[in-house]
């Protein structure tokens, strides 16, 4: 249902789900609910939470903006402490007195990786035009490039579904599930993070150099949890990344210090255990 055109979704299918949340509540008395994201709850949801006296937080893998909160439409509070990805909506909730707390996504250690052979540069998300642009680049330039993803596909199911009748002009491959995506991020030359327009980092970030892959990114803010050129690289123009993944295929040596220097980072800071830890504040 997700996956469909909001107009062509059953028009009471969020009102189910809002329900056989609230059943589940009931049956399971927990004492503390983490909701994540939760935007597609209705209200009565929320109120059940309350009426339950469980202790509960809400941790946002999305900006506000991107979703069906709104603090004119729906009373904010309900959430309970909020945590967020995005050190922009933390400081805007914090400015309207909600209490918030930044705490980024990471790497599940838990989802096993399915070994595969992939001898060149990958991507494995969505096709949008920037990420296109950067991709035909690296082919033009020589290097091997291959994209996953349902939007990349020349599957004809994939073009139908999503109506994507051209071809990038690069290599593509298929939809592929998070063991799938962890199994060819890990045994690239390197897998390449490209962002739209996030004001936090994705999960990404966290999970491609957490299973061993070698991480090339295109925000050097990333700093903030990595150390630029010695566990992550980081491009700021085509031309700078065409030059890294140069590099990458004439010092193999080089670039397996920076994959295994990125794991190790990764596996001790960035790990949904480590996060919990934080997340607790948000109860204790």
């Amino acid at each position: 249902m997700h996956d469909l055109p909001e107009r062509l979704r059953p028009a009471n299918v969020e009102q189910q789900i809002t329900h056989a949340a609230i059943e589940k509540l009931r049956q399971v008395q927990p004492d503390i609910v983490l909701v994540i994201k939760g935007d597609q709850l209705g209200e009565e949801w929320w109120h059940a939470v309350a009426a339950s006296g469980a202790r509960h937080a809400t941790w946002m893998y999305d900006e506000f903006r991107r979703m069906r909160y709104s603090d004119k439409t729906f009373n904010l509070g309900l959430l309970g402490p909020i945590a967020s990805y995005s050190p922009a909506d933390v400081e805007n909730l914090k400015s309207k007195g909600y209490s918030a707390l930044e705490v980024p996504l990471a790497y599940d250690v838990y989802t096993p990786v399915i070994p595969a052979a992939e001898n060149k540069i990958t991507f494995v998300g969505a096709r949008y035009p920037g990420r296109e642009a950067m991709l035909k680049a690296l082919h033009t330039a020589g290097l091997p490039v291959k994209a996953y993803g349902k939007q990349w596909s020349r599957h004809w199911w994939d073009v139908a579904r999503t109506r994507n009748f051209t071809s990038a002009g690069i290599e593509v491959g298929r939809d592929l599930d998070r063991s799938q995506a962890y199994g060819v991020m890990a045994n690239s030359p390197a897998t390449l993070n490209i962002h739209g327009d996030q004001d936090g980092f994705t999960m990404r970030t966290f999970e491609a150099s957490g299973v061993g892959g070698l991480q090339i990114i295109d925000r050097s803010e990333v700093e903030r949890y990595y150390e630029v050129g010695k566990e992550v690289l980081a491009y700021s123009s085509q031309e700078e990344l065409i030059e890294i993944c140069q590099r990458i295929f004439a010092e193999p040596s080089w670039a397996q210090k920076v994959r295994e220097a990125g794991q190790k980072r990764t596996l001790n800071e960035h790990t949904f255990d480590k996060r919990i830890r934080v997340l607790e504040q948000l109860w204790q």
